[in-house]
Order: C-alpha cells, then sequence, then structure tokens
C-alpha cells in the first residue's frame, strides 16, 4: 500500500519547515536509513533520513518550499508493482471507517451508560504498518496489534518488527492527552497597529520559524518564571596577566584563550561547588544535574543560539576555547545539530565585546540561571590595604529562577564564580 512521507519534527520546538533540498527523485529505489532530504528547521539545516524501504513514488513538495507544517505530507513511498493512486483508495476506506462509528453513534437513541465500556472493533482493526513491516510480522507470526509503532503518527515500521517475537506481551500504555490552551490573543492585532502607522514609510518583516520560537520561548519565561537578580563587581586583572602568561605559552599551538574561556569554567567550577544550584525545572519536580553542562548564547544573523559544552568542568581551558569557537562558527551557518543546542542547567550571555557594562539576562527554560556579563572597564577601587586603586571591574548581574533556586543559594553560587575568577590558578588546580 502506498505510504505518505510526513515532514518531520527535527526539533522540539519545530512546528514548520523548508524544505530546502531533495536528495533522491521520482522513481529511486530507498532503504531505511538513507538521506532523503536536507530540511530547514527554527534553529539549522539538516538531514532526514527514510525510516522504510520503497520506491518514490511522487514529490509533493518542491524544493525551496518554505512553511511546510510538521506531518504535512511531502511524498509517497511505493512498492514495486503500486501506483501512486492506490494511496486514494486506502485513504478513502480509513475515511469511510473512522465515519461509520461516528454516523452509528449520531443515530442512535440515548441509552444509560453500560457498566464496562465496550471494545471498539472497528478502531482495534485499524493498523497503520508498513508493508515490509507486515510481510516481517506475517513471517515471524507477530501480532501487530500488540506492536507499538514508531513510525510516523504511529505507523508500524520495519525496525518496530525486527526485534519483536510473537510471544511478546502486549506493551501499549494509553497516555491521555489534554488539550493544548489557546494562545491568548493580543491586546491590539497587527492589523490595528500597523493602522496607527498609516501615511507613514515603514518597511515590513516577516517572523522566520527562529524569531516566532524566541518570541515565544521569551514571552513564556518573563510570564512563567519568578527571576529574581543578583550582581558583583568582579576584578579581572589577576586573570587578565595569567591569561597574558598562557596565551604566549600556547601561541604555538594556535590557541588563544578568550575571557570568555576563563568564565565558561569558573562558572562550570562553581556549579560543581555549590550541587543544589546544578538544577533544572521540570514542571512539577526539580533535576539536579550531575555535570556542569554550560550553554553560552551566541549571536547570529535574525536570532542566537545557545550551544552546550559538556562536561565543561572536566575540560581543559584550550579544549573548551577550541570547542567553543567551532560551535559558534557552526552556529553562524546553522549547522548544529539538535543535541550541540539543547540541554543544560545553566547559561552564560555576554555582551562586554559590545560596550555594555551590565544587563539583566532572560532565563532560557528549563535552565535554573543564566549569568549576564558586561564589560572590564578601569574603575577606581579600595584596594587590600585600604588605598586607593585602579582595577579592571567586570560587572555581572545572575538571573535566578526562584523556583529551583532560593536567594542565598544563587549567592553562593555567584561568589564561587567570582571567586574562580578572581583566583584564576585555582581553576587548574
Amino acid at each position: 500500500m502506498p505510504t505518505e512521507i510526513l515532514m518531520p519534527a527535527l526539533s522540539p520546538t519545530m512546528e514548520e519547515g523548508t524544505l530546502a533540498k531533495w536528495l533522491v527523485k521520482e522513481g529511486d529505489e530507498v532503504a531505511s536509513g538513507d538521506l532523503l532530504a536536507e530540511i530547514e528547521t527554527d534553529k539549522a539545516t539538516m538531514e532526514f533520513e527514510a525510516v522504510d524501504e520503497g520506491i518514490i513514488g511522487k514529490i509533493l513538495v518542491a524544493d525551496g518550499t518554505e512553511g511546510v507544517k510538521v506531518n504535512t505530507a511531502i511524498a509517497v513511498l511505493i512498492e514495486e508493482g503500486e501506483e501512486v493512486g492506490d494511496l486514494a483508495t486506502s485513504a478513502s476506506a480509513a475515511a469511510e471507517a473512522e465515519a461509520a462509528p461516528a454516523a452509528v453513534e449520531a443515530a442512535a437513541p440515548a441509552a444509560p451508560a453500560p457498566s464496562a465500556p465496550a471494545p471498539q472493533a472497528a478502531d482495534s482493526a485499524r493498523i497503520f504498518a508498513s508493508p515490509l513491516a507486515r510481510r516481517i510480522a506475517a513471517d515471524k507470526g507477530l501480532d501487530l496489534t500488540q506492536i507499538k509503532g514508531s513510525g510516523p503518527k504511529g505507523r508500524i515500521v520495519k525496525a518496530d518488527v525486527e526485534g519483536a517475537t510473537a510471544t511478546a506481551p502486549k506493551a501499549a500504555i494509553a497516555a491521555a492527552s489534554a488539550p493544548a490552551a489557546a494562545p491568548p490573543a493580543p491586546a491590539v492585532s497587527s492589523d490595528a497597529i500597523a493602522a496607527m502607522y498609516e501615511g507613514r514609510e515603514f518597511e515590513e518583516v516577516k517572523l522566520d520559524g527562529m524569531r516566532k520560537i524566541i518570541a515565544a520561548r521569551l514571552t513564556e519565561a518573563k510570564q512563567t518564571i519568578p527571576h529574581f537578580y543578583l550582581r558583583r563587581d568582579i576584578k579581572l586583572d589577576a586573570l587578565l596577566a595569567f591569561r597574558g602568561q598562557l596565551n604566549k605559552q600556547l601561541e604555538a599551538r594556535g590557541v588563544k584563550l578568550s575571557v570568555n574561556d576563563f568564565i565558561i569554567k569558573a562558572c562550570a567550577i562553581a556549579l560543581q561547588q555549590v550541587p543544589d544550584a546544578n538544577a533544572v525545572w521540570a514542571g512539577d519536580r526539580v533535576l539536579k544535574m550531575k555535570a556542569s553542562d554550560v550553554a553560552v548564547a551566541v549571536a547570529i544573523e535574525g536570532g542566537l543560539f545557545t550551544p552546550v559544552l559538556q562536561d565543561a568542568e572536566m575540560r581543559s581551558l584550550s579544549s573548551l576555547s577550541t570547542q567553543m569557537k567551532d560551535l559558534a562558527a557552526r552556529a553562524r551557518d546553522r549547522k548544529l545539530a539538535p543535541h550541540e543546542y539543547q540541554g543544560g542547567s545553566f547559561a552564560i550571555s555576554n555582551l562586554g565585546m559590545f560596550g555594555i557594562d551590565n544587563f539583566d539576562a532572560v532565563i532560557n527554560p528549563p535552565h535554573g540561571a543564566i549569568l549576564a556579563v558586561g564589560a572590564g572597564v578601569k574603575k577606581p577601587v579600595v584596594n587590600s590595604e585600604g588605598a586607593l586603586d585602579v582595577a579592571t571591574v567586570m560587572s555581572v548581574t545572575l538571573s535566578v529562577d526562584h523556583r529551583v533556586i532560593d536567594g542565598a543559594l544563587g549567592a553562593e553560587l555567584l561568589n564561587a564564580i567570582k571567586d574562580n575568577l578572581e583566583n584564576p590558578m585555582s581553576m587548574l588546580a
């Protein structure tokens, strides 16, 4: 039976994407794992693999098509001897099967509720499985009603039946999902706002997928996360001198450490020193992380990424520097894989290179905190001997999710970050 190939959800936030390029053409034979297309998500361009084998019978969405919704049919997969037109017949039969119980229910008079729910034979008879999966199941004597599909819309594919046995117990678990709440309507419509500027010259900029996701997530963050803010000034003179010494020694290896590399390392170690603050909000619980996975905001055209440096507390400064440069470069080309920008418990946003003295960053859920880093500038300070001196001072602000981290714990974390940066050699001990 012809099968629709659906637009996949290649990231948790993806609702639509651009079908950038087909890597196959009509008539090509494909097997499970073969590359079918390149798809641009809200964050990156990714390759889409086949989950079953067959022949590309028809391509429904052309190269370069934007705004293709997730689960929209983009192509049709057929078997040898099948026609694409057979899909319409099978779809019509499925629609009739769905409509029949509804029609019977509408025609039936009201009756008292039965003591036990009647089995829904019509639904249980309709099993969505690929032709190859059906053949393997028949050869192995498998009951397809006892196998949970991993394909699009729960469809049973080859991988689902290969590891199953005829005596396997039924393992399907019904999960009731509450209907998603409709987003609140804006106080003023976009048309009404545009009307306010009638007669004035302006350019209307269409929101791309990334901008929509940023707007949605940050609105959610500010509306649902109880932020509070902790601020400290950090003296950088010792760190700058130490950095200069290290960069001279690393010059032959082509490594040049930035102040940001030291900040990443200082935060990673601080999360180990204050382990209760190394946590994320998970709705009805808090997850305390073991490793220090630190996300770093990277500005790109039209938005930003937060690639994650995993196990940062275990890494050398040169290793962190090399990986951060690689992640930042691929982020700007939108070539990061989802696992490279998802996760982490803590984030860093550094605007010091733009001359910003200090600012308050918005927490990126489900993180427990984010450190906003300003520029290091020369300021008059009182030294340890009580005399007036000049030092390079950097202002930082820790935005904290009060559901995860209380005030005293947040202060302890920020103090640990400050101590690590003002005593940089201790980070290498």
